[in-house]
C-alpha cells in the first residue's frame, strides 16, 4: 500500500513540475522534494527520469482512457462513439494543457530516448484508435481506407483544433463550442464535405 501511495505522489509531482518547467527543466531532486520523498526513493521506484516520464505518459494521458472506452464503443453508433472519443480526447488535452504546451514547445530539444518514448505513446494511441476503425470496417460501416491513416486524420484534426483554440487563443474552447465543433468534426469525418448526387 505505502509503495503505491509513494509512486502516485511521485507521478503527481512529476506531472506538476513538468507542466510548470517542462521535462528538461524538472529535475529528479525537485520531483522527489515535491513528492515529499528522497531522490533515492524516486530512483528506487522508477530507476531513471526517463522511466518516470514513461510511467507518467502511460498513466496520465489519453491512452488509458481510450483503451478503457473500447468495450463501451461497441454499444454506441459510430457517430456517438466518435463524439465520445473526440470529447474525451479534447477534455484530456484541456486538463493537461500546461503540460501539452511545454512538451510541444520543447519536443525538438528532447534527448533521443525521450523522443522515442513520446513517439511510442503517440503510435500506441493511434494504433488503438486504428483497431477501432478496423472493427468498423469489418462491420461494413467504414469504407476501405487505411485504419491507421483514418486514426491519424481524426486525432490530428482534434489536436489542431485544441492547439488553435486552447493554446493560441488561450482558453477559447468552451464546453458548448467544443460540443458543437465535435459534432461537426465527426460529421465531416464520417460523411465528407461534398454533396452526394
Amino acid at each position: 500500500m505505502k509503495k503505491t501511495v509513494t509512486k502516485q505522489r511521485l507521478l503527481a509531482a512529476t506531472l506538476k513540475l513538468i507542466s510548470e518547467k517542462g521535462y528538461l527543466g524538472a529535475t529528479t531532486r525537485e520531483i522527489a522534494q515535491e513528492a515529499g520523498v528522497t531522490e533515492l526513493t524516486l530512483f528506487r521506484h522508477f530507476g531513471t527520469k526517463e522511466k518516470l516520464f514513461e510511467e507518467l505518459l502511460n498513466s496520465h494521458t489519453f491512452l488509458p482512457t481510450l483503451k478503457g472506452l473500447l468495450p463501451e464503443l461497441d454499444t454506441l453508433s459510430p457517430e456517438d462513439a466518435l463524439r465520445m472519443i473526440a470529447t474525451r480526447f479534447l477534455l484530456s488535452l484541456k486538463e493537461r494543457k500546461s503540460m501539452v504546451k511545454i512538451m510541444y514547445s520543447e519536443l525538438t530539444s528532447y534527448p533521443d530516448k525521450i523522443k522515442k518514448l513520446y513517439n511510442k505513446f503517440i503510435d500506441d494511441m493511434r494504433a488503438t484508435l486504428a483497431s477501432y476503425f478496423g472493427t468498423l470496417q469489418k462491420k461494413g460501416v467504414l469504407r476501405r481506407v487505411s485504419p491507421d491513416m483514418a486514426a491519424r486524420v481524426f486525432l490530428g484534426m482534434l489536436f489542431s483544433y485544441f492547439r488553435s483554440e486552447e493554446i493560441l487563443r488561450e482558453g477559447g474552447m468552451t464546453k458548448s463550442k467544443m460540443e458543437k465543433n465535435v459534432k461537426e468534426f465527426v460529421d465531416i469525418f464520417m460523411y465528407g464535405t461534398m454533396q452526394s448526387n
